[in-house]
């Protein structure tokens, strides 16, 4: 099946070139949160949970190593051949399926998962109509009880960034910025990876709404990064110990601030299945 039937072509071309796994590398901040945030809100293994946009496996093949039967949807091909490599080098616990798909129209039954996951497709459906198509349908594929995680991109992470990584002196960037800032709509026609792709970057007060409005109950909107992914070596501080735990720490006692929830490069929405939504069946 053709990324393109999924996925924007500038968005899948973005995926093409740019490994997420060596973005998200051993002590990424976004990475190493992420994980910690999943210790805390997914049910025990052995469950079933359903990786969608889980690219080429960061993720999902950590937690078949826990136990959990997961299968991971993708709408790049590429990414589900790498997940399935990678599975395959884990052959005690592997992935229990590796599949491409589209977060909006899962090919799974009703009821049938304990934990869904969408680490990335919020933030590439840039139609919010689309978005709450793909909450309606991890909600759909939930047992009752069952778990949401979604992820978001801030609003104002291009500006952070800009500030962060000098960006803003260079031509081109700054009107990227006011856009992200007008409507949340993020776009990079200069091509340029390290400027992201096609994408929503959603207010921290728009997530939760959007996640209710799917029929889902929504139990925290949370920082992953919160300021911290703004240091310059945080990094070597991840690497520590001592100064890892510092960070984290800090990072937790501000992780649901309203006030601070924008600094955050990215934001984690948890909710719960109770019951049918209203309508989605």
């Amino acid at each position: 099946m053709d990324d393109h039937e999924h996925l924007d072509s500038e968005i899948a071309g973005h995926y093409a070139t740019v490994s997420e796994e060596r973005r998200l590398g051993t002590w990424n901040l976004e990475r190493v949160r992420t994980w910690e945030l999943l210790g805390r809100y997914l049910p025990s293994p052995p469950t079933v949970v359903l990786d969608v946009g889980g690219a080429a496996g960061v993720y999902a093949l950590p937690l078949a190593a826990q136990g959990y039967e997961v299968h991971l949807v993708d709408p790049v091909a590429l990414h589900v051949r790498q997940a399935l490599r990678a599975s395959a080098r884990q052959p005690a616990a592997p992935l229990a399926g590796a599949t491409v798909g589209d977060a909006r129209r899962l090919e799974w039954p009703d009821d049938s998962v304990d934990a869904v996951l969408l680490l990335g497709p919020l933030y590439h459906l840039t139609d919010r109509g689309d978005r709450l198509r793909a909450l309606a349908e991890a909600r759909r594929v939930l047992r009752p009880g069952g778990i949401v995680v979604a992820a978001a991109i801030s609003r104002f992470a291009s500006t952070l960034d800009g500030l962060l990584r000098g960006h803003l002196d260079e031509p081109g960037f700054e009107a990227i910025v006011e856009g992200d800032l007008r409507d949340g709509q993020h776009r990079n026609p200069a091509g340029r990876p390290e400027w992201f792709t096609t994408a929503y970057f959603h207010l921290p007060e728009e997530l939760g709404p959007e996640v209710t409005e799917a029929g889902l109950r929504l139990e925290a909107v949370l920082a992953v990064e919160g300021p911290a992914w703004m240091l310059p070596d945080i990094e070597q501080r991840l690497a520590d110990p001592d100064p890892r735990e510092r960070v984290l720490a800090a990072i937790r006692r501000v992780e649901t601030e309203p006030s601070l929830l924008g600094a955050s490069a990215h934001l984690l929405a948890v909710a719960a299945a109770d019951g049918a939504p209203e309508g989605a069946r």
